[in-house]
């Protein structure tokens, strides 16, 4: 009888990166991986609707109307946790995935691997009730780590810096589970395309310097003011916005770009983010670490505004002790300080130096051959 037990690729669906993550990992695996079967997972998806509307919305909400608070929690749940709030919490939990627990012991998988902390977690437990047999590795996608991450038994973790090895490890987690490979991106990243090139396909002109204004997957934080801040900078200069999958933001973008009276071009969700990483000279944005991990591989320089307190300030402090990026406090000075980079060409090179330096293209290749091995 053949055996059909898949790989598993489980993510959650709180943010865009963690999704973006796991699609680097399936791509790669059905690069590796031959007679196998591969699925993709969002765990939510496998719970209830007040549980997943709690989770993905909660932390949407709070990004958007109270990151102080979002910080807060970050930090909150970065410490050791006292017995019953941690039973509370992980009862809570496993009573509103109750079907995603279901659902994964009935696939019997060979092999699972996580881009999010929840599946980790339950995977965990479910492991040490004696319900599920099979290992399972956790892919972090920001800089540094945070206990949430640690999450025993896990064969293997896979963390973007020393820092980030390092972290886990004063959780309790074993150095030799840890490899620092970087953060996994999409193959078409680490295609070599260069400027000319890229900028020929999407349709922008060489002549130019283009500024990108990056809204993240779901469009969060003050876009339209950082549009009309962004409209100070030198009349030559080509200013694109990704808005994501927000279409009702896109629609005000679109209208506020009108207002502006400024060559500005309005995108909403695309799958060629690369040739637009490609073809600009510097990005504007909020430091996610899979945005964050595209750019560095497309060696393009970063104006780091608003990162939500906790992991994107943390992000922001790894580059900017690398030199891969600058960082904006006070959003009236957003035009200044591009305008001022754009006018620099000798600082824009250190810039896009610097991102490549701290880059690590191959991360989902280096994974996905390690994890294979724990099968």
């Amino acid at each position: 009888m053949a055996d059909d037990r898949p790989i598993l690729v489980l993510t959650a669906s709180a943010g865009s990166g963690h999704t973006t993550a796991a699609q680097a990992i399936v791509e790669e695996l059905r690069q590796q991986v031959r007679r196998v079967p591969i699925e993709m997972h969002d765990t939510l998806t496998h719970t209830n609707a007040f549980f997943r509307t709690l989770y993905a919305r909660g932390y949407l909400g709070l990004v958007n109307y109270a990151p102080t608070a979002m910080g807060m929690l970050y930090e909150a749940t970065d410490r050791p946790a006292r017995y019953f709030r941690r039973s509370l919490r992980g009862g809570f939990q496993n009573l509103n995935a109750h079907r995603f627990m279901r659902f994964v012991v009935q696939r019997r998988p060979r092999l699972i691997i996580n881009t999010h902390f929840l599946p980790a977690e339950i995977v965990a437990y479910l492991r040490r009730k004696g319900r599920l047999e099979c290992p399972q590795a956790t892919v972090t996608t920001d800089f540094e780590t945070h206990r949430l991450w640690a999450q025993s038994p896990t064969e293997r973790y896979y963390t973007a810096t020393d820092e980030g090895r390092q972290y886990l490890s004063t959780w309790g987690v074993d150095p030799a589970s840890i490899r620092v490979t970087g953060i996994p991106v999409r193959a078409a990243f680490e295609r070599p395309l260069d400027r000319a090139a890229a900028r020929a396909k999407i349709g922008v002109d060489l002549g130019r310097p283009m500024v990108l204004l990056l809204c993240g997957g779901f469009g969060v934080g003050p876009t339209e003011e950082l549009l009309r801040e962004l409209a100070g900078i030198p009349e030559d200069a080509q200013i694109t916005v990704i808005a994501g999958r927000n279409e009702p933001l896109r629609a005000a973008l679109e209208r506020a770009a009108s207002a502006l009276k400024k060559p500005i071009r309005v995108v909403g969700f695309t799958d060629a983010m690369h040739d637009w990483m490609r073809a600009a000279d510097l990005a504007v944005t909020k430091p996610g670490g899979l945005t964050t991990a595209e750019a560095l591989v497309c060696g393009l320089p970063l104006v780091i505004v608003n990162p939500i307190p906790g992991q994107e300030s943390r992000n922001s402090d790894y580059l900017l002790e690398h030199g891969a990026a600058i960082k904006v406090n006070n959003l009236r000075m957003l035009g200044f300080r591009v305008g001022s980079l754009i006018a620099d060409p000798a600082r824009l090179s250190s810039l896009q130096k610097a991102a490549l330096r701290i880059a690590r293209p191959g991360a989902a290749a280096h994974i996905v051959a390690d994890a294979i091995s724990l099968m």
